[in-house]
């Protein structure tokens, strides 16, 4: 899981909030946990808010809105194995190109 703590404002959130999370979901074939504070429309910079968990697939399976909230929830990393099975990026890597370092535990 990459998590992206960011505060996008009321002209950025609803362009780029969600689609930069979905994109990178989708990139890296992984859970995003997009963070955002709470929207408070009296403090002096007011945030989009939208907290957001999104799956390797680039599904939205939480948005928290703009109000103050919490998600507890369980993510299956099976999901993770399946989407890299489906489409295999890191098998096509060019490695005669740049060099990558993988560490599997």
């Amino acid at each position: 899981m990459l998590i992206y703590p960011a505060a996008f404002n009321l002209t950025t959130g609803p362009l780029h909030w969600s689609l930069l999370q979905r994109s990178r979901a989708n990139d890296n074939q992984l859970y995003i946990a997009g963070i955002s504070p709470a929207r408070n429309p009296s403090a002096s910079y007011v945030a989009w808010g939208h907290t957001q968990l999104t799956s390797p697939w680039g599904e939205i399976l939480h948005d928290l809105e703009t109000d103050e909230s919490m998600v507890v929830t369980d993510i299956d990393l099976k999901i993770v194995e399946e989407v890299r099975a489906q489409i295999p990026l890191f098998y096509q890597r060019r490695t005669d190109l740049y060099d990558t370092v993988w560490k599997k535990d």
